[in-house]
């Protein structure tokens, strides 16, 4: 379904009328929700992502919306609901927090010295746990209303309540994970619920049969060895190794078509910035060399939607406190969201 606006002029100049690229509509008129989670307590690096969702939405207005793969995209209806203050203060209270637990254990010191800041850890992952169910709360509602979502962090940890508002609709679902990181460590740094821990809990979720990675480069024995024993339930595309096969005369275009063949019917697309060359998004939490190109990216979704899966969801995160980074962020956000409509469209006509 698209939505009718015979006033608007896709054009025209970008207005500042508080939705995302400017877009005419509201909650109730769009097809598409897109939901702010401005968090970033765990991040262990580079801080500033919690802004990435305001700097993408002040970004969005200079985009033009011609889509050369779905130039009427615009009229599926795009709404954003106004960024949650609350959570701003409750991530600015608790980031200070974390930054104490973060500096303990770079000293090599346990929590339990003195000052104990074990009590502080459980408050933490007690206050990421409220952020989860609040994200699961309002994804499950937009959906109960036929809507389809898109959340933009904030840091990496924040999609874990979509995943789970979509394990109540899709009871066997993939993930197509663009990162640097695997983001398979249990609990970092004691944090429950961190950034680099997103994809060891949305695996706890029996919803999501596979997890295909595609960019990863930096990443630990433990994770390796996770990936080694998941029974090819997680798929990794490492970046050297990408590289080397592209070195070597294979063609990007059968690489996409080799990492979507593990995917199922239903796809969730998260896409953490950092997985793209530091170039398009410098400021991210923890950025990496090496990586992909934009557009590499966007030949994969297109070679997703093309092979007549559905993407169901999409996050996209990490994406830093600059003019820069949120313009990149605002392109993969209008590309995604111009994505997930084309392989709705070519369901419903299937």
């Amino acid at each position: 379904m698209t939505i009718q606006q015979p006033d608007y002029n896709p054009s025209g100049v970008g207005e500042i009328n508080g939705n995302i690229f400017g877009l005419p509509g509201d909650y109730e008129s769009a097809n598409l929700i897109v939901i702010a989670v401005p968090w970033e307590v765990t991040v262990s690096y580079g801080a500033g992502t919690a802004n990435g969702p305001q700097q993408i939405l002040d970004a969005s207005i200079q985009l033009d919306l011609f889509d050369f793969d779905h130039p009427d995209g615009w009229k599926q209806g795009i709404f954003m609901m106004e960024i949650p203050q609350d959570i701003c203060e409750k991530n600015a209270y608790y980031r200070t927090l974390a930054a104490k637990i973060i500096e303990r254990l770079a000293q090599g010191q346990p929590l339990t010295a003195t000052p104990d800041l074990t009590p502080i850890l459980r408050e933490i992952n007690q206050a990421s746990e409220q952020v989860n169910q609040w994200l699961f709360t309002q994804s499950q509602a937009a959906i109960n209303k036929g809507k389809r979502v898109a959340v933009i962090g904030g840091d990496h940890s924040v999609p874990l309540g979509y995943f789970q508002a979509l394990a109540t609709k899709y009871p066997n679902y993939g993930i197509l994970h663009i990162d640097a990181h695997a983001d398979l460590r249990d609990a970092y740094e004691g944090f429950e619920f961190s950034h680099a821990s997103i994809m060891f809990n949305g695996l706890k979720i029996p919803q999501i049969s596979k997890l295909v990675q595609v960019g990863v480069r930096d990443i630990c024995h433990e994770e390796v060895k996770i990936i080694d024993e998941s029974n090819q339930r997680i798929i990794p595309y490492y970046d050297p190794m990408i590289k080397q096969k592209l070195y070597a005369g294979s063609t990007w275009i059968d690489l996409c078509r080799e990492i979507i063949s593990h995917l199922p019917e239903y796809v969730y697309i998260s896409f953490d910035v950092d997985g793209l060359d530091p170039k398009l998004c410098p400021n991210t939490g923890t950025p990496v060399p090496g990586g992909l190109e934009l557009e590499q990216t966007f030949c994969l979704f297109r070679e997703l939607v093309k092979s007549g899966r559905e993407i169901i969801g999409f996050d996209v995160c990490e994406v830093g406190d600059g003019e820069w980074d949120a313009n990149v962020g605002g392109r993969i956000v209008y590309k995604l969201a111009n994505f997930m409509d084309l392989s709705q469209i070519n369901a419903d006509d299937n």
